[in-house]
């Protein structure tokens, strides 16, 4: 960054009526540019509207100014100075109001800002606030609200937001209750809140109002208020055992609050506040190592893929088991991060302490470790000293056995460490130990936990629900002559037998609630086969956390510590753990080893599919076709590798989910790099290597075996080509394009896998299949990602089924119908991508997953089920009034584009593309315009299509890549259409279905119909036939 210091006219310097003085800005995400010289001038006292489409740089300008980015080059100055990170005195003189800050629609422009400057100043002066004060830096809170007919209000939980204003409440780590609240203040938001609901006019349900407290003054603002449930309203029900949407839902067919009762307590009103004698902290989960190229400085827009929530007796203990929780290589405050905290100088890590990320609480809890003054750190960050001062207490809690041996630390300093929320894993690492010695050293001593009870109402009712949580509690006598011991659990006998769901953890890229569909289908089908369910999981936004889904649920992290000390007190018969991906995967030898009964699929074979070595010798014993493959350790093992099999190849960690760590590459030099990659993410395990089957397609087949029969749960053909992340690529059941020869081999290799493997419950197979020849990719022996939607489209719940085989059943008394039968519609599966939340990532897929939900259309046609997917995700299909077709395609693809090309000309659409595809489109008979490269001049004789893009000309582009080179020239093309909200295609064949579906949808609306009678009429989920068991 360089700043050029000399004065000039419009230097706030030479003129004191200047307040912000902006020259020559310059900031780049990677190749894109988002401020290209960007000159402002704003004089004191001044409104200043800055106005402009979406993408075109003004909350990167404005962020820029507030010294929350850093820019490449230019001049900043705010009232003739410097603007820094920790310049709090010169921000609280420039008000911004952000482009998403919640306004009233009934209100004008002039009116919405003329209410929102009242809430600061007298109206006499209404104006002036709105650029002279910011709450950024203010701390944020947040009430969960009940309202009925009659009047009556409760508050049902209040949340505080760990990070101060300026961080998306979404994004921050978030408390309940409220810590750091006087109980005046408390009550002073508790009446704002009830008395904001009446005024809005919200007559029954759940509402949230959030509020931000200057730290100073202790001045109180309203941020907004939402009259619905919100996201931080499963949170909320999660913390404090209240059921708000249920609730909500009686509320709004007439109940009043007095009227429901307490589904814990069974024999409060709904109308008692919930009071919890605990402390509840969520924490973000996020992905941006998949999208490379965006700017991971948390903000407004809210980045989150996910979230876990952890309960303790207090903020140390439930924030430590937090931190354990995320499933990203952190085993706590301290142990197993890769940011390299301790790696950073001083002033490294003040910078690193000062901007908003993702690892910004592990830079803190490093300065602290380093012995960093709380007043300094507070001044850096923003964040409470309260919670500096806890976090701090932990931090030194552990220190004080860094280096001791285990045998060291007696009963008293044991209990002590857990109850700061210290991990066995995290006193191995400090001790030089091994997390189970700890584990066993720990139980000789007596230090065990609790199990403690999520009630609503800190134990002043008998509670008539299985919620529980573990907690170390201090020791006590229970009588004087008796000797202490620890607080007894609040769990109750069953006299059924009781299995043991192991959840998916936190929502992430990869693995998301696809796992918990399954663990909540087990859980019902085995309490129907006689079980007691017991559910661990620590994800708040999942039905597996609801405390009715299973008769037990033990909130907690999904790491060895946790899950045993649930096993110690439960005594499970069985454990279910190939039901929520990789993460109780990674668990299951471990806990085999310690004497638990895995139901199902044993380790061993889970074991035995994602060893390469041992899989690839099972299929040659099988002949069965796979690509060649190997694995490798370093980058010289990978190099022999890539020497007998050729490039490209198709490299991956092991043990992973999601394609993380998976990509393409095409030569030597790209190979080191993602072994270099790899070998980070998944550092104990090997590389696989595999042969990239260019051009391929590729095939998902989910199957159900009980050791001896295999029954075929659905065939799924891809959309797009080998080279796309399953998970990414549209899929289709029954498949479109596939003989019936080719789908009896399918199911005849699926079946001889399954049953070679010993699975007992669910298993995938993935294929490529190339011209004539099959080639196995891999095999899953475990629930995959398309369990749900292969359920909903054939009607047979497989998750159910898998669980009921687990217990002891066999297929052929499930009673299921044929898996040959011909299905009568099309179920296409579509996913759906975050793009606008990371602007700078490329929008190519690949190989990784970055897809972050998924929908579902059922139709007569595939044609049509595809276009209802795009219609379901808001991608509206366009007609030629909407603008140009852009077609620019790699030379692999540009004889398959003629056919695309023809039928868009004969829907009516006009083409534009590059000169060198323009030259196959016209020589196939084609009009087209050729436009220059979005790289091109800007003032030439031919448009540039970057120009045509931001001018709204263009309604869909097909760019499609090829090797590694191609996939970095289309870029800029692809990061402006996601920028302008044009959709981008990127594989042939997906645009060829794509087309099709707006041919579909033409004829459709045209009344011509379709090859059958139902067109894109509605199909309900019920008109398909359902199987039970």
């Amino acid at each position: 960054m360089t700043t050029d210091n000399r004065a000039s006219e419009h230097d706030s310097t030479t003129n004191p009526a200047l307040a912000v003085h902006v020259s020559q800005l310059v900031k780049r995400y990677g190749d894109m540019v988002a401020l290209d010289y960007f000159d402002l001038d704003v004089n004191q006292g001044e409104i200043f509207g800055l106005l402009g489409p979406n993408g075109s740089g003004k909350t990167t300008a404005i962020n820029c100014i507030l010294a929350l980015l850093t820019y490449d080059s230019g001049t900043i100055r705010v009232f003739g100075q410097p603007m820094t990170p920790t310049s709090y005195a010169l921000k609280r003189r420039i008000g911004i109001v952000p482009q998403n800050v919640a306004v009233f629609n009934e209100l004008t422009v002039t009116e919405n800002i003329d209410y929102f400057c009242s809430l600061y100043v007298p109206k006499k002066t209404v104006r002036a606030p709105l650029v002279e004060e910011s709450i950024e830096g203010w701390k944020e809170y947040e009430m969960e609200v009940m309202r009925d007919a009659a009047g009556n209000g409760i508050i049902v939980c209040s949340i505080e937001n760990l990070d101060p204003m300026g961080v998306h409440t979404g994004d921050s780590i978030t408390v309940a209750p409220a810590q750091t609240l006087s109980d005046l203040e408390y009550q002073r938001m508790r009446v704002a809140s009830l008395a904001i609901l009446e005024k809005i006019g919200v007559e029954t349900g759940g509402s949230n109002v959030q509020f931000a407290v200057n730290p100073q003054t202790g001045r109180l603002i309203v941020i907004e208020m939402n009259p619905r449930v919100s996201r931080s309203s499963a949170l909320a029900s999660k913390a404090t055992g209240f059921p708000i949407a249920k609730a909500a839902a009686r509320l709004a067919v007439g109940y009043t609050l007095d009227e429901i009762v307490n589904d814990i307590t069974k024999a409060t009103p709904a109308c008692f506040e919930p009071t919890i004698d605990y402390c509840v902290v969520k924490v973000p989960r996020f992905a941006f190592e998949k999208f490379k190229g965006t700017d991971p400085t948390l903000t407004t827009r809210m980045k989150a893929v996910g979230e876990i929530m952890a309960i303790g007796r207090t903020f140390e203990e439930a924030f430590g088991k937090a931190m354990r929780s995320l499933e990203d290589g952190h085993q706590g405050v301290c142990a197993g991060g890769k940011e390299g905290a301790d790696k950073l100088s001083d002033n490294e890590l003040a910078q690193a302490v000062a901007t908003p990320t993702e690892h910004r609480i592990f830079f803190v809890v490093e300065a602290l470790r380093r012995g960093w003054d709380i007043a300094q750190i507070h001044a850096i960050c923003g964040i409470d000293p309260w919670y500096l001062n806890r976090i701090n207490d932990m931090v030194q809690v552990q220190e004080s056995i860094r280096g001791l041996r285990v045998e060291d630390i007696d009963a008293d300093a044991m209990r002590l460490l857990k109850q700061y929320g210290t991990s066995d894993v995290e006193i191995a690492a400090l001790t030089g130990s091994d997390e189970r010695f700890v584990r066993a050293y720990r139980k000789g001593l007596g230090v065990v936990p609790s199990m403690k009870t999520v009630d609503t109402c800190a134990a002043e009712f008998s509670s008539a629900t299985e919620y529980h949580y573990k907690t170390y509690e201090n020791i006590y006598r229970t009588s004087p002559d008796a000797k202490k011991c620890v607080a007894p659990d609040e769990t109750t006998p069953a006299d059924k037998p009781k299995a043991m769901i192991l959840g998916a953890g936190p929502n992430r890229i990869g693995q998301g609630i696809e796992f918990d569909y399954c663990c909540v289908h087990a859980s019902y089908a085995l309490a129907a086969r006689g079980f007691e369910t017991i559910m661990v999981n620590c994800n708040p936004e999942t039905v597996s956390t609801d405390y009715d889904t299973s008769d037990r649920l033990y909130f907690e992290p999904l790491t060895y510590e946790d899950v045993m000390d649930v096993i110690d007190v439960e005594r499970p018969d069985g454990v279910v753990v190939t039901l929520g991906g990789q993460t109780p995967l990674k668990l299951a030898r471990m806990l085999e080893e310690s004497g638990v009964n895995i139901m199902g699929t044993k380790p061993d074979a889970i074991d035995f599919a994602e060893d390469r070595e041992r899989f690839a010798a099972l299929l040659d014993k099988l002949g069965i076709m796979y690509p060649p493959a190997g694995q490798a350790t370093s980058f010289e093992e990978a190099e022999a590798v890539a020497a007998h099999i050729g490039y490209p190849l198709l490299v991956r960690p092991s043990y992973v989910l999601g394609g993380r760590g998976m990509m393409i590459a095409y030569d030597a030099e790209h190979l080191r790099d993602y072994m270099a990659e790899a070998a980070r993410i998944s550092p104990d395990y090997p590389v696989y290597l595999d042969r990239f089957l260019e051009g391929a397609i590729e095939s998902d087949v989910d199957a159900l075996c009980d050791g001896e029969e295999v029954y075929i749960g659905g065939i799924l053909e891809h959309i797009e080509e080998a080279g796309i992340h399953s998970g990414d690529s549209a899929t289709c059941i029954p498949p479109f394009s596939f003989s019936e020869s080719l789908q009896a081999k399918l199911r005849e290799t699926t079946r001889r896998i399954a049953t070679a493997l010993g699975v007992r419950g669910l298993v995938n197979v993935q294929y490529a299949i190339k011209g004539e020849t099959v080639y196995v990719i891999e095999a899953n022996p475990r629930a995959s990602r398309t369990v749900p939607f292969i359920s909903k489209a054939t009607g047979v719940p497989l998750a159910k089924c898998a669980a009921r085989i687990m217990a002891g059943d066999s297929i052929a008394s499930l009673g299921l119908p044929s898996d040959e039968r011909q299905l009568d519609w099309f179920c296409m599966k579509e996913a759906v991508m975050p793009w606008g939340r990371f602007p700078g990532a490329d929008v190519i897929l690949g190989p990784e997953m970055k897809s972050t939900g998924e929908v579902m259309g059922i139709a007569k046609s595939y044609p049509e089920a595809y276009a209802k997917t795009q219609l379901a995700i808001d991608y509206k299909l366009p007609d030629p009034s909407c603008g140009k077709v852009f077609i620019s395609v790699c030379d692999r693809d540009k004889r398959h584009i003629l056919s695309v090309a023809r039928i868009l000309r004969y829907l009516g659409f006009d083409i534009c593309s590059t000169e060198g595809t323009a030259r196959v489109l016209r020589g196939g008979n084609v009009t087209c315009e050729i436009v220059e490269k979005i790289s091109g001049p800007h003032d030439g004789e031919r448009p540039n299509i970057g120009d045509l893009i931001a001018d709204g000309k263009i309604a869909v582009i097909v760019n499609t890549p090829y090797g590694p080179g191609s996939r970095g020239d289309g870029y800029l093309l692809r990061t402006e259409a996601v920028r302008r909200g044009v959709t981008c295609v990127t594989a042939m064949s997906a645009a060829n279905t794509y087309v099709s579906a707006i041919e579909a949808v033409r004829e459709d609306q045209q009344g011509h119909g379709s090859a059958n009678d139902m067109g894109m009429d509605v199909i309900a989920l019920q008109d398909l036939p359902q199987h039970t068991v």
